[in-house]
C-alpha cells in the first residue's frame, strides 16, 4: 500500500530539472580563483556559454575574500539555471558591508569589479540572509549552445561549392 502512494505522489508533481551547483571555498585569493575555475568547469558540464559567467564569478569571489571576507569563515558559490536564465551567487560573512559600484580614479589599479558585473550581467544585487551573511548575485541570460550543422547546408558546404 505505501508503494502505491508514493508512486502516485511522485507521479503528481511535475517533473522540473533546475541545474545547480554549489561548493564552499576558502575566503582567500586561491579561493576565488578556485571559484571560478569550478564555474567553467560546470558550466561546460551543462553545456553552457562560459565566457561571461566565468568573469562575474571572479570579480564576485574576489569581492567576497578582499570585502567581505572575514578569518576562518569561507564563501560560498552557487550557480543555478531557471529557464534560460543562469543565476550566480556569491555569499559571504559581512553582512555588515554592502557592495555599491563606485568610480575610480583613472590611475587607481582596483575599485572596478562592480562596474564590470554591471556591465556583463543582465541584472544584479544584494540579498541579506540571517545575520552576518549576505548574498551578491548576477544573472545573465544563456542557452545551450546550437548543434553544429551537419549534411547540406552546412557552412563548410558553401566554401566547397563555390
Amino acid at each position: 500500500m505505501n508503494q502505491e502512494i508514493a508512486a502516485t505522489e511522485t507521479s503528481a508533481q511535475p517533473a522540473t530539472h533546475c541545474p545547480n551547483f554549489t561548493v564552499l571555498l576558502s575566503s582567500t585569493r586561491r579561493g576565488a580563483r578556485l571559484a571560478r575555475l569550478l564555474a567553467e568547469t560546470q558550466l561546460r558540464r551543462w553545456g553552457l556559454p562560459t565566457e561571461t559567467a566565468k568573469h562575474l564569478v571572479a570579480e564576485l569571489a574576489a569581492n567576497a575574500v578582499t570585502h567581505g571576507r572575514v578569518p576562518g569563515r569561507d564563501f560560498r558559490l552557487t550557480l543555478y539555471v531557471v529557464g534560460g536564465t543562469l543565476r550566480i551567487e556569491v555569499t559571504d560573512t559581512r553582512g555588515d558591508r554592502r557592495p555599491a559600484p563606485q568610480r575610480p580614479a583613472g590611475d587607481a589599479e582596483s575599485g572596478r569589479g562592480l562596474l564590470l558585473v554591471d556591465a556583463l550581467a543582465d541584472r544584479w544585487g544584494v540579498s541579506e540572509d540571517r545575520f552576518p551573511r549576505k548574498t551578491v548575485w548576477a544573472e545573465v541570460r544563456c542557452s545551450a549552445p546550437e548543434p553544429a550543422p551537419t549534411g547540406p547546408g552546412a557552412a563548410d558546404s558553401f566554401s566547397q561549392g563555390t
